[in-house]
């Protein structure tokens, strides 16, 4: 990852602060944003690849186990920690019951780690929170929700699986073309990660008037603890290098968008602030994170 990258982001914050405007108009375009990057990442890889993961499952469902344990019971434990309110408390809970997105599958291609086991966790997380969503919302929060079963596939096949599928089978017919494409693509992503983050912002900066130190807190733990511990758990099972950032990247961060939808559709707009926060803070606390492990390898080579 370049250093550019942390300049862009702070450019299209800067935007986002001082002309909120400019930025908010491209809210209807962050799912062809997200799926352009996911094309790209589909030229990057290979059929087997794919292949290969689900044919060795321990990585896949170690990753899903911890998505699925420890940010629900984490987001409870931690809430209760910070005594945030009613409204707050349940908004945390939601964040932390929802699968990964496709925020990790970026972090990870830029990380260098396994984007095959990321595209696959986000893939298979999607499938099962549509049951595995509501009982957590429902056991820790004593709230029941339906999810848009329908609406919820449909956006993971055209943000995700069907830019990737066209992505895989560019690269089959064209190999030589698409590698030339894909010297330019990380740059390319870092500009579409960056601008998305200043949309996200721009759209939340009145419900940012509404922050404490309490939810702060709250959600910089969530992140940093499902990070820390995915790499952890992860090392303790001897799994590779790529497959240990990876899982900690997936478990790290949640799929605040659906977080947010969730929110906004049963509860309110205060409900749904804490995954507006968060999906600005885990984009940043990720690239940090591939700051790290990019300058700690340039370390190694030396």
């Amino acid at each position: 990852m370049s250093f550019s990258f942390p300049f862009l982001i702070f450019f299209f914050l800067l935007i986002s602060f001082f002309q909120p405007g400019l930025l908010s108009e491209l809210k209807h375009y962050i799912p062809i944003f997200l799926g352009l990057i996911m094309f790209g990442m589909g030229m990057s890889i290979d059929f087997k690849d794919i292949k290969k993961i689900f044919l060795n499952p321990k990585w896949l469902f170690t990753g899903l186990f911890l998505q699925f344990t420890v940010m629900p019971v984490l987001a409870f434990f931690l809430s209760l920690s910070f005594n945030l309110s009613k409204e707050l408390f349940l908004g945390i809970i939601i964040l932390g019951s929802c699968p990964g997105g496709t925020a990790s599958n970026v972090i990870t291609y830029l990380a260098k780690a396994n984007l095959p086991l990321s595209i696959s966790m986000t893939l298979v997380s999607t499938f099962f929170s549509v049951l595995l969503t509501p009982f957590w919302i429902y056991f820790l929060a004593e709230e029941s929700i339906k999810i848009d079963v329908k609406k919820l596939i449909s956006t993971t096949f055209w943000i995700v699986v069907f830019p990737l599928l066209d992505g895989l089978l560019l690269r089959r017919f064209f190999k030589k073309k698409v590698e030339i494409f894909l010297k330019y693509f990380p740059k390319l992503s870092e500009l579409f990660i960056a601008l998305i983050i200043g949309v996200i912002f721009s759209l939340n900066n009145k419900l940012f008037e509404m922050i404490s130190f309490a939810l702060l807190s709250v959600i910089f733990l969530h992140n940093i603890l499902g990070l820390l511990i995915g790499f952890f758990v992860s090392s303790v099972l001897k799994f590779p290098d790529d497959v240990k950032k990876t899982i900690a990247i997936e478990v790290g961060m949640q799929n605040s968008g659906l977080g947010m939808t969730l929110s906004i559709l049963h509860f309110s707009k205060l409900v749904a602030l804490p995954s507006a926060i968060f999906s600005l803070w885990h984009n940043i606390s990720a690239i940090l994170l591939v700051m790290l492990w990019s300058k700690k390898k340039v370390r190694l080579n030396k």
